[in-house]
């Protein structure tokens, strides 16, 4: 008989549906993995709302995943045993032969793949992933985390770490982040921890008391002007018409780099108020395997303070709701089959 997993399909664009599914059997370089958790990402909600054109139908969304190997392929390095901790994150497979990959952008290489948007992600007790593109999480560099903890550096930390890399911020420089939800929360105590001032900039009120407690600036609405010139921003909100409100924030010579994969409509844009005097606006692609490792070194080193909210399992569909109404304060996390 065959084996049979819970989990969580969008069978269409508006619609999420607990399922049983079979376990799915790892390819040659693959490994299967019980989820013990996996973190709810706002990229989820656009798979869930049709806002990110299906890729595949039904699919399995969830791309923050944390759980422990259970069977191999035959041909992963014997290093990954069964028992072993490891992260599943939104980047799945690159081609790496095409010129992207070989000269380091992996992240724009045009034949990659995604966890939970192509292929069945970690909102199911069971998933699959190439060794290749798992993260080790030995319990011995980061003892200071939990599973909840560790799930939403897999995306909103890998992320907003680029998204900081791409911003181009100057040592000791002035950093603006607008939107302070998993990933934003997160960048905030990076940049903190390399010595920048930070300015947060948010509708909702409880994220500005996390982002004051965490070490910034200041805190005000998201459409106010923050109390001295940027040197750099970060765009974490999904909304284009803040796209113009961070540009007016910066300095000459700053950047905006915006973080999500999903913007709504930017509004006109003035040349002399908001690109003038070489400032500068850049997008952030999904992330390269060494951002990723980069950062997971930064949080092994340097303990993150991880606002969770956790659900259970059978409310995944809660989960998304509360993301999608900003009801959800820091990352919303679902219990699998915790540990």
């Amino acid at each position: 008989m065959t084996a049979t997993m819970r989990a969580w399909v969008v069978p269409e664009p508006g619609r999420l549906e607990q399922v049983e599914l079979p376990v799915p059997e790892p390819g040659p370089d693959e490994l299967l993995v019980r989820v013990h958790v996996c973190g709810v990402c706002r990229t989820d909600l656009h798979v869930r709302d049709g806002d990110l054109p299906p890729h595949k139908s039904p699919v399995v969304p969830g791309h923050e995943a944390v759980g422990e190997v259970v069977a191999t392929g035959r041909d992963v390095p014997r290093r990954y045993q069964p028992g072993l901790r490891v992260g599943i994150p939104w980047l799945r497979r690159t081609c790496g032969v095409c010129v992207y990959c070989q000269r380091g952008q992996e992240n724009l290489c045009p034949q990659s793949v995604y966890t939970g948007w192509d292929a069945d992600g970690g909102y199911a007790e069971y998933l699959t992933v190439p060794a290749a593109f798992a993260y080790e999480l030995p319990a011995a560099a980061f003892t200071d985390y939990t599973d909840e903890e560790l799930a939403p550096l897999l995306c909103a930390g890998i992320i907003g770490f680029r998204a900081l890399r791409r911003a181009e911020l100057p040592p000791g420089g002035k950093l603006g982040i607008y939107g302070f939800g998993g990933s934003a929360h997160l960048t905030a105590q990076v940049a903190i921890a390399q010595g920048a001032t930070v300015h947060v900039l948010t509708r909702s009120a409880e994220a500005r008391a996390l982002a004051l407690r965490l070490g910034a600036a200041s805190a005000g609405d998201a459409y106010d002007s923050p109390p001295e010139p940027l040197d750099s921003a970060i765009l974490f909100a999904p909304v284009g018409d803040l796209v113009p409100v961070a540009l007016a924030a910066l300095d000459r010579g700053g950047t905006l780099s915006i973080a999500g994969i999903y913007l709504s409509q930017v509004p006109p844009l003035d040349y002399a108020r908001h690109l003038f005097e070489e400032r500068s606006m850049r997008s952030v692609t999904a992330n390269t395997r060494s951002d990723g490792r980069d950062f997971l070194a930064h949080a092994a080193r340097h303990k993150l303070t991880i606002a969770t909210t956790p659900y259970e399992f059978d409310r995944a569909d809660q989960a998304l709701d509360d993301l999608a109404a900003d009801r959800v304060n820091g990352v919303a996390v679902l219990r699998v089959s915790p540990s």
